[in-house]
């Protein structure tokens, strides 16, 4: 083992000393509790950007639909035409 090698293993564990210091200073007894607080936080930030995501879509629609599609060019059929007879078939009209 080097030195250099003994010197990073001390600063990681001094490293890790002081945050389970600071996490028992913080949370106290309830250090169990923070990681299911953070997972309840994680979820509803993911529930909160999916109805973002939905609402950016509904916007989307509402807005390529009623606002873009009025164009004065855009053009609706106004009669479709008749369907065909088959050749063999009478014409009954």
């Amino acid at each position: 083992m080097t030195a250099q090698d003994y010197d990073s293993q001390l600063l990681e564990s001094v490293s890790v000393r002081r945050r389970r210091l600071r996490d028992a200073l913080l949370f106290g007894a309830q250090r169990q509790r923070r990681t299911l607080d953070e997972r309840l936080g994680k979820a509803f930030a993911g529930i909160v950007l999916a109805a973002v995501a939905c609402a950016g879509c509904v916007g989307w629609s509402f807005l390529s639909h009623h606002v873009i599609g009025k164009t004065p060019y855009a053009s609706t059929p106004s009669s479709l035409p008749s369907p065909a007879t088959p050749s063999g078939a009478p014409n009954t009209r």
